[in-house]
């Protein structure tokens, strides 16, 4: 068998002929010929293709592809360039490679599916190239194979933010409640942020919605409300947001309970109970055998750290999730009121929120969304940001993540149907 024909069998690139192949000191160089005639202009959905060349590239073009064992593999063609109506001359697009890209698709949908599996370290030594591109390649993939339909026909939606690097960089992230994933996101958690979302949308999409989940942070609904936004569709506030500031509200008590004890000398008592944190804020079920000790004296000892306490438990034991709407939102405006009484003004500021976001809060409890799915894929985006080790770009934080969770179908080369028998 002629070199030439097995590595046309062996690469099976699309579209083109493998016409020489040499070896150099570490690496295999692959000539290739494109097989068609017709010149497609390489801009991402132009589709303009002319059998008339502007000229030929006095220089071949190359791309990295996939090693061949220890020897790098690098494809290399001689290209023409054609003269485009829309974007003016431009060299001829390639089948197997992307625009504006120096490796070939194989390469760069293996670097983008490792990305997902294992952190950035482990990838460029495996396949020899540096940080930067891996981040890139995330990118270029994203573009590619995102789904453009992704937008349409959203109904329930959840907004949520997550922070992919450290002083205060957050990526904010929409997620389809029916189809199970991140279809949106961007830099930033202001206003503006979802803002872009809705533009990207259209007001004949943001009318399809009929609710979205988020927290209690004001840039969101702000945004949903805007008209030619999403005013018609239900705010649901997560329950789980609002157990947690109730949850705040009794550690802003046992702190000050704690400084007390400090400023009155007592340093043995007040390093006990700061320890006592966890077996106030840990659910009953799930207290260690010391931990629960802790609290019976915590109990037997009364004041206001235990009356906070039982108001976090009895304002978490709405959601247990045997309630319905009108009875949860009984018992929620009877924990108002509770917690105006209470004389702790952690307690009394978290009771004036519960009551701004009551109807969002049953919202969420009559229609059954909340932004539990959401919270969930953003835990598996924190994984995945730190196995990476860090991103210097949001860019490609958030390629990585709509690669991950998003609805992108990443084929293997060796998953794809074969083109040719050879």
């Amino acid at each position: 068998m002629r070199v030439t024909t097995a590595f046309n069998r062996l690469l099976e690139l699309p579209g083109v002929s493998v016409t020489d192949v040499s070896f150099g000191e570490d690496r295999v160089i692959v000539d290739v010929a494109l097989t068609r005639r017709c010149l497609a202009c390489p801009e991402t959905g132009c589709g303009f293709t002319t059998r008339t060349r502007y000229d030929t590239r006095p220089v071949s073009s190359c791309w990295r592809h996939l090693d061949l064992g220890r020897w790098g593999l690098v494809v290399r063609a001689g290209l023409r360039r054609l003269r485009c109506p829309e974007h003016g001359v431009k060299i001829e697009a390639v089948p197997f490679a992307r625009h504006h890209c120096g490796f070939t698709r194989d390469f760069e949908d293996v670097i983008a599916y490792l990305a997902t599996r294992t952190d950035k370290t482990t990838i460029t030594r495996l396949q020899r190239i540096d940080w930067h591109t891996v981040g890139r390649i995330c990118a270029r993939v994203v573009a590619d194979g995102l789904d453009e339909d992704r937008l349409d026909h959203l109904v329930t939606i959840g907004v949520d933010e997550v922070s992919w690097k450290k002083h205060h960089n957050y990526l904010t992230l929409v997620t389809d409640h029916t189809g199970k994933k991140i279809v949106w996101g961007s830099e930033g958690k202001d206003s503006e942020t979802p803002d872009e979302f809705f533009d990207e949308l259209g007001p004949e999409r943001a009318a399809e919605l009929a609710a979205v989940s988020m927290d209690m942070g004001p840039a969101f609904a702000k945004s949903v409300g805007e008209e030619g936004h999403a005013p018609q569709a239900v705010i649901c506030i997560d329950p789980f947001h609002a157990v947690k500031l109730v949850g705040d509200a009794l550690d802003a008590v046992r702190r000050e309970a704690w400084n007390e004890l400090r400023q009155l000398g007592d340093q043995a008592a007040a390093k006990k109970f700061k320890g006592a944190r966890w077996s106030l804020l840990k659910n009953p079920e799930n207290l260690t055998d010391e931990q629960a000790t802790t609290l019976r004296k915590l109990k037997r000892k009364g004041g206001g750290v235990w009356r906070a306490y039982r108001l976090k438990e009895s304002f978490r034991a709405i959601f247990a999730g045997d309630l319905d709407a009108g009875e949860a939102g009984e018992l929620i405006d009877r924990w108002i009121s509770q917690a105006q009484r209470s004389q702790l003004p952690a307690f009394i500021k978290a009771a004036k929120t519960i009551r701004k976001f009551r109807d969002g809060i049953l919202a969420s409890i009559r229609l059954k969304i909340n932004n539990g799915r959401a919270e969930g894929l953003n835990n598996h985006v924190r994984l995945l940001i730190r196995r990476a080790y860090g991103f210097h770009t949001a860019t490609a934080a958030l390629a990585l993540v709509m690669l991950t969770c998003g609805p992108i179908t990443l084929v293997l080369p060796h998953e794809r149907p074969r083109t040719r028998t050879g």
